[in-house]
C-alpha cells in the first residue's frame, strides 16, 4: 500500500512539474469564452427582433449571449415562420445548430434541392464545419439555436439570394 501511495504522489509531482514547464493557462480553457457574470433568460422573456438583415424577411432573432458581430463565442436563436427558406450558403466558422421547436429541414450542397433535405425535429443537433454549403427550410414555426464563434457571417452561393443587396 505504501508503494501505491508513493507511486500516486510521484505521478502528481510529475504532472505538476509538467504543468509548470508548459505553463498553466491564465483562464481555464473550458470557460475561456464564457461570461464573467451569470446569465439567465426565461423563455417567455426573450426579446425577439426582426432580422437579422442577412436572412430573408420574416425571420426573427434574439442574442442570448455574446455578440455575433464581434469576436468570441455567442449564442443566438432564430425564429422562422412555416415554410421559411434559407438559400444555399456557407459560414467562415463552425456552426452548431440545435432545433428548439418545430422542424428544421437541412440540405447540403450549393444548389437548393428539396430532395436533399433531411428533417431535424425539435431536440436535434448538427455541427457544420467552416465553408460547408447548406440550405434549410422551416416546418411550422421553428426556433433554432446557433452557437458559434464570431464574427458570424453568412455568404450566399448565389449573390442574388443575399437580402443585403
Amino acid at each position: 500500500m505504501a508503494h501505491e501511495i508513493t507511486s500516486g504522489l510521484a505521478g502528481l509531482l510529475m504532472a505538476a512539474i509538467g504543468a509548470s514547464i508548459v505553463g498553466a493557462p491564465e483562464r481555464d480553457p473550458r470557460t475561456a469564452y464564457g461570461p464573467d457574470t451569470h446569465i439567465q433568460i426565461v423563455a417567455d422573456e426573450i426579446a425577439w427582433e426582426s432580422g437579422p438583415r442577412s436572412l430573408p424577411d420574416g425571420a426573427e432573432y434574439a442574442v442570448l449571449e455574446g455578440d455575433p458581430s464581434g469576436p468570441g463565442m455567442f449564442v443566438m436563436r432564430l425564429k422562422l415562420p412555416d415554410g421559411f427558406v434559407i438559400p444555399p450558403h456557407t459560414h467562415p466558422g463552425v456552426e452548431r445548430v440545435t432545433v428548439i421547436s418545430g422542424a428544421f429541414h437541412l440540405g447540403h450542397g450549393g444548389r437548393f434541392d428539396p430532395d436533399r433535405l433531411e428533417r431535424l425535429p425539435a431536440g436535434s443537433f448538427t455541427v457544420m464545419p467552416p465553408g460547408m454549403r447548406h440550405f434549410a427550410v422551416a416546418e411550422g414555426e421553428t426556433v433554432v439555436q446557433i452557437t458559434s464563434i464570431g464574427p458570424w457571417e453568412i455568404d450566399y452561393i448565389n449573390p442574388a439570394d443575399d437580402p443585403r443587396r
